[in-house]
Order: structure tokens, then sequence, then C-alpha cells
């Protein structure tokens, strides 16, 4: 996901969902399979705003339609209202033909029933599914099954900081460790400027944090037949440690308590703050003015050592995937749209447009995306990302363990000790508004 998204919905309404497999998804646009004149088309807000995708997407939907004589009607959706949006198209049959879900959706979606499967006819028709990196369809739906998705944007957290408050404050390097971040941020934290944002109020941001301090904790919050496992002595330690970064070291705001919408990238961009942990978030800067060489970009942080795989992950493999309504009556339309945002030239055009990376192999090949801030991120996605578990209930754990986060935030805010048994009991809460498998 180019924003990172908020969680839009409880653990029942999805329950609805995954049980109404059969509903399917219906599509709005005109025409027939033989002769579609028209498609609908939901994308995720990846710009600094509405306004701004529709600027970036116009002029493609425009080429596709002068190359194939098919019009796709667009609509851009806020992440906030992404979700249950799709979920409400599952169960009515009333929803585009083609659509953008964050890639972390995919398991939850392909329980549904509702999305096409894409098989190997399919992937054939767009090219093969070897176009694609390893990483990227690695978040595409449940192993051993066919894909619920196919890749459009790949993306990777980072740790962005502030060149000149870094400079200001004596600090010659970024922190490679969280021992070195939390003392780098005490150096940082005066004068009423906070070392690093969180968004304490953003389910999934909370997440995709949790998760990946968890894989450094030995932590999955999964277990390997499916089952939460939200109470291991990793999982605690990895909430407790990002809540931590609040509650005992002091180096967050307490005002990041609430944040939901970006506010940490307006802090920072506006020198409130010195770092933050985020997905490709160039763009965003420079729509809010910060020039290029004001920013500096390394990898997020480890226990110890050097970023990789198991306990060195420093990062959950983010991203958009692109889906199609298995029940839309312009399947063909619908892949021939699908190629074409695949397509090498749209890839590079789009993912320059948003700062992202492409998933598709010959198009990341660009110049384009070598640049010294991107390559890190290409870097991440390569050797030290990991996907977040590829289970039908995890927008469900994205909803009560993002919630029981935020609910910590909250009390260290208002000054509250967050010891290890009060995450315990906050996780033990979460895992019991889970399905029982």
């Amino acid at each position: 996901m180019r924003r990172v998204r908020a969680a839009a919905v409880g653990a029942v309404t999805l329950s609805l969902v995954l049980s109404a497999a059969a509903c399917g998804g219906g599509s709005n646009g005109g025409g027939s399979n033989e002769q579609p004149k028209t498609l609908t088309y939901w994308a995720s807000n990846q710009g600094a705003s509405i306004e701004v995708d529709k600027k970036v997407l116009q002029p493609e939907l425009d080429k596709f339609e002068k190359q194939t004589g098919i019009k796709v009607k667009l609509e851009v959706v806020p992440w906030g209202d992404l979700l249950n949006r799709i979920l409400t198209a599952t169960t009515s049959g009333q929803g585009p033909d083609v659509l953008n879900i964050g890639n972390t959706w995919s398991a939850s979606l392909q329980a549904s029933g509702a999305l096409l499967p894409w098989d190997e006819a399919n992937f054939e028709k767009i090219g093969g599914k070897d176009r694609f990196v390893d990483s990227a369809l690695g978040s595409t739906g449940v192993q051993g099954q066919d894909p619920a998705a196919v890749p459009l944007y790949s993306m990777a957290y980072a740790l962005y900081y502030n060149k000149k408050m870094f400079k200001d404050a004596g600090i010659a390097k970024p922190p490679a460790t969280w021992d070195e971040l939390v003392a780098t941020g005490k150096k940082l934290t005066k004068d009423g400027k906070a070392a690093i944002g969180v968004e304490g109020s953003n389910l999934s941001n909370n997440i995709h944090q949790v998760f990946v301090l968890g894989k450094q904790h030995g932590a999955d919050f999964f277990t390997s037949e499916g089952k939460a496992d939200f109470t291991s002595d990793g999982a605690v330690a990895a909430v407790k440690q990002y809540v931590d970064l609040m509650a005992e070291h002091k180096i967050v705001a307490k005002g990041n308590a609430e944040y939901a919408q970006n506010q940490s990238l307006s802090d920072f961009a506006k020198d409130k703050t010195a770092m933050v942990l985020w997905q490709t978030a160039s763009a965003t800067f420079a729509s809010q003015g910060m020039k290029e060489d004001e920013w500096g970009v390394a990898p997020a942080p480890v226990q110890s050592g050097t970023p990789g795989q198991g306990k060195q992950t420093n990062s959950m493999v983010a991203g958009i995937n692109m889906g199609v309504f298995k029940n839309t009556k312009n399947i063909d339309g619908a892949l021939k749209f699908v190629d074409f945002m695949t397509g090498d030239e749209e890839q590079k055009i789009l993912n320059k447009a948003y700062g992202s990376i492409p998933p598709v192999k010959s198009a990341q090949q660009d110049p384009a995306f070598g640049t010294p801030s991107l390559a890190v991120l290409r870097n991440t996605l390569a050797t030290s990302a990991a996907a977040l578990p590829q289970v039908p209930e995890e927008s469900q754990f994205e909803t009560v363990v993002g919630t029981a986060v935020k609910e910590l935030f909250a009390e260290a805010a208002a000054g509250r000790p967050v010891t290890t048994e009060s995450v315990k009991a906050k996780l033990e809460k979460a895992q019991q508004q889970m399905p029982k498998k």
C-alpha cells in the first residue's frame, strides 16, 4: 500500500463475508464479455490526495481506451473506506469489475470466493506468472492455492530521517539497531520536538510494526496451522517494545497516540519529528514541500547485527494487488485491463508517480528505480522482508491486535504504566475475539 491502511472492519463483519462465498461480485460495466464497452475500477488512494490519484491515473485509462475501445470508469477510494466497500460488494454482488486491494488482505478476500482466481491460464493472458518478483507473489493469497490477485505496486518499510535535525543534534548517521534508535532518540527529543513518529490509532500501521518486531522476537502471531497465537512471549515482547517508544523511552510525542491519518509524515516534513518508519514516503514528503536532499533513508532497525531473514526481518512485504471480481460480465475486458496496468510501460509510469517499486521484474530494471532511497527499499524486499500471515483471518488480526496496540498507546499517553502483564492481557482479549478453529 502506498498509504498505510486503516483496518476498517470487525471480526463479525468479515465472518459474515467469508460465509457468503457464493455471492461473488457483480459488474457495473457495460457491454458483454465478448464486446466489453465499459469497466469500473476502484483504485486505492496512493498519492497525497484523491485528486492527485485522478491526475495520475486518468491519462493512463484514456490510453487504455484508445488502445482497446474500452472505457474505464474510475473511482479512487480512501483507505479508511476501501475494505468495507469491498466486503459490501462481495455480499451484495454490486461491485466493480477490477479493484485494488492491500496485499495483506489477499488471503481473506480469497476465502470469500468473490475474486477471480489467477490460475496458469489467466496468468498467461497477462504474460505469465514468472514476470513478477517472488516477494510480491508471496502476498497474493494462501500458498498452494491460485492467487487471488496480481501484484501492482511493491513497497517496503524503511527508516526516514531528517538530515538537518540529525546534524543539529551532532548525530553522524542513522541508527541501525533498536538500542541505537533509543539512544539517538533521546538526543533528538528536546525543545518540543520528538525523535520518532508513530500512528498510534492506525490499526494497520500498528500491525505492520509489531509483526516485524514479532519476527525479530521469534513470533509469527499465527501457528503453522493458522491458529491465532497472540500471547506468546515473543508477541508480547514485540508489542511492548513498540509501545515503549512512548511509554518508557519517551521519544514519541504523546499526541501520536491519536494519529491515524499520516500526521507523523506531516510532523516529519515540518521538522517536528526527526524519524519515521514508513513505506515509500518520498512522494508524500515532496507534496509537503520537502526537498529530496533534506531527508535520508536507511534500513529499518533490527535487534542487533544487520537485516536479513528470520529474526533479522525488518519489514513486512508491503504493496498493492489488483483483483477482478469473478462475476463480472466483462472478464475478457478486465483481464485486458490488468494486462495493461501490469505491462512494463505502465508499471514504470505508475510506480515512478507513486515512489513505489514495480513488482514486474523487467520494469524494475529501469534506472529510475535505482535511486539511493529506492535501492534501500528494493534491497529490503529482496533480502529482509516477510509477508504477513496469508490466512483468511488476517483482516481480523489487523483489527483486534491493531486495536490492542492503539489502546496501549492511549494508556501510555495518559501516563499509565505499560507492563508485560498489561500487554499480555490486551493480547489475550484480542485472541478471544478471533473465530475458533
